[in-house]
């Protein structure tokens, strides 16, 4: 089932393997058993440390298979076969059952193993969720690492009956002793935030007990990690505040126009930006969100939302941007249950069903093409009397057969039973006739929201709340510089944001040693 190279480079993994890996899978006759037999054989061949024992009739979900080793109570197991975004997650819990060490700070493994209670985790995923491996290995590592915690992973299209019954309508969806747990990106640490209750008053006082900063970073994405990197070269004291590292990036599927890269995705992208920035001195808090930047004296100091403050002689901000909302009735009520902004994560649950795409431009028809190819139908609702996308892409959707346009469509409101969505309302903007059109899922795709809400009143912000910035990535507060995303910087996009954040750095630098710099009068007496 995997190609001669893939093979390749997976037992040259599997030689890092120290401990027996048991796969005990649960099968029948099923074409997917068989499927998953294959992927597991060819699995078991590259390393004499891995067996396979075929179980039928068991009482797990089939096809599954469950990895442990003798001597340690580890309970994992992979409902389905993951391939695609998945296979990822697959190697990491063979390598993690097998007794390699992972790639986790030690503060969290101790955090891991010090949970105290019963937790059992469901992970329901797709296949082309960039989002789900993220959870999935986070609740692997916690399995393997704590016996308490148990963890499935569940390929929510080859358990279709699952995903209905309990209305799953959105990837990944965790589920923990029964009850939904979270829905979206989570990582071990936000999953222990939620798990740990004592963890934030913990973090916090940690926080409180940092020295001043000479350069603070707020935000982890793209212009974050340029900025903490450029800063941290300089020698100087540097930390980076952010919510998720990585930002905005981290839900961007397919990335192929960073320069010098033909392709990536987002994730991957996220995760060597966290790793550039780790080799150099940088402390680095996550989990954290700025709540007010104010001076006080010689210092700036960024009030967090769990209590703390840090203190610093400049500021970056590099706070992104966010999917822009609606703002209709329904909107929140049936996100999750109808509402999504990730077509690529959600797509594959809305197979043979009709949906809507709001939005006309690149992001919108692309969605549309992407999810003509997985739904019964898609009508695509553009405010505009005409599509703004790129003509490439508009030809290639009004080549589809499955894919209505309605321009000049005002959204109105999102119609659903009290569990799901069912339509959506919009207004003719040509006609003034109001119609509710029946869908079972609503992806928008109409363009960004600067993060900057918190920073009205602090500083100069553009009727959209963008920070106004000048060529040298200077606000209208001395000492506070802004990059990315969250500025007027033209053209959203990630090598801009990498080259701003560090020409933020930079000019961050020129500001330290001009405040520092003695002045004349020192100059003449010395």
């Amino acid at each position: 089932m995997l190609d001669d190279a893939l093979k390749s480079q997976l037992k040259g993994y599997l030689e890092k393997v120290v401990r027996p890996i048991e796969i005990r899978a649960a099968v029948d006759a099923s074409a997917k058993s068989v499927e998953m037999v294959s992927l597991l054989t060819d699995i078991t061949n590259l390393s004499d440390k891995i067996t396979l024992v075929e179980e039928q009739n068991s009482p797990d979900r089939t096809p599954s298979f469950a990895l442990t080793t003798p001597g340690q109570e580890i309970s994992l197991r992979f409902a389905g076969i993951p391939l695609g975004h998945e296979f990822t997650s697959l190697v990491l819990a063979l390598l993690q059952v097998g007794g390699h060490p992972p790639r986790v700070e030690q503060a969290v493994i101790d955090q891991i193993r010090a949970l105290d209670g019963d937790f059992s985790f469901e992970t329901y995923f797709s296949l082309s969720c960039q989002n789900c491996p993220d959870v999935v290995q986070a609740l692997n590592l916690m399995a393997v690492l704590n016996p308490r915690i148990k963890h499935v992973a569940i390929d929510g299209g080859i358990f279709p009956e699952e995903v209905e019954a309990r209305q799953i309508m959105s990837v990944p969806t965790v589920y923990l002793n029964g009850d939904v747990f979270g829905q979206g990106r989570m990582d071990a640490e936000q999953i222990l935030a939620k798990l740990d209750t004592g963890a934030a008053a913990r973090n916090a006082e940690k926080i409180k007990a940092q020295e001043p900063f000479e350069v603070l970073v707020v935000g982890g994405g793209p212009a974050g990690a340029a900025a903490a990197i450029y800063a941290a070269r300089k020698g100087i004291r540097t930390g980076i505040a952010t919510e998720r590292f990585g930002g905005q990036v981290l839900d961007t599927a397919t990335i192929e126009n960073f320069i010098s890269v033909r392709h990536t995705e987002g994730p991957h992208l996220a995760a060597a930006l966290e790793e550039h920035v780790k080799e150099y001195d940088v402390e680095i808090m996550n989990l954290q969100r700025a709540e007010k930047i104010v001076r006080k004296g010689e210092y700036l100091e960024v009030e967090l939302a769990n209590g703390a403050a840090l203190k610093s002689k400049s500021v970056i901000l590099a706070t992104g941007a966010r999917w822009r909302q609606l703002g209709v009735p329904g909107e929140m009520e049936y996100r999750n249950k109808g509402v999504t902004y990730c077509p690529h994560c959600d797509g594959p649950l809305f197979k043979g069903k009709r949906v809507a795409v709001i939005g006309g431009g690149n992001s919108g028809v692309e969605a549309a093409i992407d999810l003509a190819g997985i739904v019964d139908h898609v009508t695509l609702l553009e405010l505009d009397f005409k599509l703004r996308a790129d003509e490439v892409l508009q030809r290639k959707l009004r080549s589809l057969p499955n894919v209505d346009i309605i321009t000049g469509a005002k959204t109105a409101k999102v119609e659903g039973d009290g569990q799901k969505v069912v339509g959506i309302a919009y207004e003719s903007r040509s006609t003034s006739d109001k119609r509710v059109l029946p869908v079972d899922g609503i992806f928008i795709q109409i363009g960004l929201l600067p993060n900057t809400e918190w920073l009205k009143g602090a500083l100069e912000l553009t009727p959209h709340g963008e920070i106004v910035v000048d060529s040298h990535n200077r606000t209208s507060m001395p000492g506070v510089f802004a990059a990315g995303d969250c500025t007027t910087t033209p053209y959203k996009q990630i090598v801009i944001a990498l080259g701003e954040g560090a020409k933020a750095s930079l000019a961050a630098f020129d500001h330290l040693i001009r405040i520092s710099a003695p002045d004349e009068k020192e100059v003449k007496a010395a």
